[in-house]
C-alpha cells in the first residue's frame, strides 16, 4: 500500500540545476537496462550517495551478508560522493536506484519527477554539525552561521538542505553565509584543518576521525531519533533506497527481492554489535583503524529502522523542514503519499 505521510554560488547551482534538469527530459523508463545476468538474475545498478559513509552503511553490507544474491538479484552497488550526485544518476537514466536521502524525492516531485523511497532505512539524518577547533569560541548556535562558510557534502545535497534549514530556524537567512561543496571524508577534513569551512554538515566516519584528531567539536548530533527531534522537530527519515515511480511499478518482482534483502540486513544490524558489523565491511573503510570504526558505527546505528517502513509522522517533518528555505517548494503542494511506499517492506517482514 502506498503511504499518507518526505546561499550556493550562481555557477554551482546551475550547474545542479542544468543537470538535473537534463535529467528530467529523459523518458521516465529509460533506467530500466533490461538486462540479466548468465544465471537469469535481474541486474540493477544502485548508485550511492558514498558508499563508504555509514549512514548508507545496508547497502554494502546487504552485499557483504551476500543477501542480494540469495534473493536472486545481481546488484553493481556505484558510488558519489554527494547525494545529489546520486539523484542526477537516476534521474539521467544511469542507474535504477539510488541509496540517498528521502527528502530528495519531494524535491523531485516539484521538478516533475516521481520518484519514491521504497525502503526506508532510517528515521533520523544521521548528520553531524562539525565546527572546526578554531572556530569553537565563535560558533556556538545555528544564530553564528552568519558570515560563515559552511561545509556540505555538495550543493542541492540533503547536508545544504539541513545547515540551510538549521540556519533560517535560529534566524539566519540562506543569503547570509557561504555552503562550501567539500565531500566527506578527507577532504572535508583537510578544508577543515585549511580554513576553508569554519564548520560543516558531515556523517560518520569521518565525525569519528575529527573527534580523535582533535580537529573540531560536534555543534549540533543528529544521530539518533532523539537528536533529531531537537533539532528538526521530529522524525527525519533520511537514508533510503529509492527509484523512479514507473520503473517500480514495472518492475515490482524485482522490488521487491531487493526489498526483501535489505529489510534482512536492518534486522541482522538490530541483533549485532558494532564490532560485528564492522567486521563484515571492506577493511579499507576503517581508514581510523577497526576500533574507531566500530565506535562510527555505534554512534550513527540509533538512527537505523529495523523493518524498513517509513516513520508514520517522518514525511510531514521533511516536508516543513524543506519548505521553510526551498523556494521551489515553499508554495508547492507535494503529495506525500507518491514520495515512498510501504508495499514491499511490509510483504518482506513475512
Amino acid at each position: 500500500m502506498r503511504g499518507t505521510s518526505r546561499a550556493t554560488s550562481a555557477v554551482g547551482a546551475g550547474a545542479v540545476a542544468l543537470s538535473v534538469l537534463a535529467g528530467l527530459t529523459l523518458l521516465s523508463g529509460c533506467g530500466d537496462s533490461g538486462s540479466t545476468s548468465k544465471d537469469g538474475s535481474p541486474k540493477v545498478k544502485i548508485m550511492v550517495g558514498g558508499l563508504d559513509k555509514v549512514i548508507y552503511m545496508p547497502a554494502m553490507l546487504t552485499q557483504q551478508l551476500g543477501y542480494f544474491k540469495d534473493e536472486g538479484v545481481d546488484v553493481q552497488l556505484l558510488t558519489e560522493p554527494a547525494g545529489v550526485q546520486a539523484e542526477t544518476a537516476l534521474v539521467s537514466g544511469d542507474v535504477q536506484g539510488t541509496v540517498g536521502f528521502y527528502d530528495h524525492t519531494l524535491d523531485l516531485q516539484v521538478k516533475g519527477k516521481e520518484v519514491e523511497s521504497v525502503v526506508q532505512f532510517s528515521h533520523a539524518p544521521g548528520e553531524v554539525e562539525i565546527v572546526s577547533t578554531k572556530a569553537a569560541g565563535d560558533i556556538k548556535s545555528p544564530k553564528d552561521f552568519k558570515g560563515k562558510k559552511l561545509g556540505v557534502t555538495g550543493l542541492g545535497s540533503s547536508t545544504d538542505f539541513l545547515t540551510k534549514y538549521l540556519a533560517v530556524n535560529d534566524g539566519v537567512e540562506t543569503s547570509e553565509f557561504t555552503p562550501v561543496a567539500v565531500g566527506a571524508g578527507q577532504t572535508f577534513i583537510a578544508a577543515l584543518q585549511q580554513g576553508s569551512i569554519e564548520a560543516g554538515m558531515t556523517t560518520d566516519p569521518t565525525v569519528a576521525n575529527i573527534l580523535e584528531k582533535k580537529l573540531g567539536t560536534v555543534l549540533i548530533d543528529m544521530r539518533t531519533p532523539e537528536g533529531s527531534k531537537q533539532a528538526l522537530g521530529g522524525a527525519y527519515p533520511s537514508s533510503s533506497l529509492y527509484m523512479n515511480t514507473d520503473w517500480v511499478n514495472g518492475h515490482k518482482d524485482t522490488v521487491q527481492k531487493l526489498a526483501n534483502a535489505f529489510v534482512k540486513t536492518l534486522k541482522w544490524m538490530s541483533t549485532h554489535s558494532p564490532e560485528e558489523i564492522a567486521a563484515k565491511m571492506p577493511a579499507d573503510y576503517a581508514q581510523g583503524g577497526q576500533k574507531l570504526y566500530a565506535e562510527a558505527i555505534k554512534s550513527t546505528l540509533p538512527m537505523f529502522t529495523t523493518d524498513g517502513v517509513m516513520p508514520a509522522d517522518g514525511p510531514a517533518t521533511v516536508e516543513r523542514v524543506l519548505k521553510s528555505f526551498n523556494p521551489n517548494l515553499k508554495n508547492a503542494k507535494v503529495d506525500l503519499s507518491k514520495t515512498f511506499t510501504t508495499e514491499f517492506v511490509e510483504k518482506a517482514q513475512g
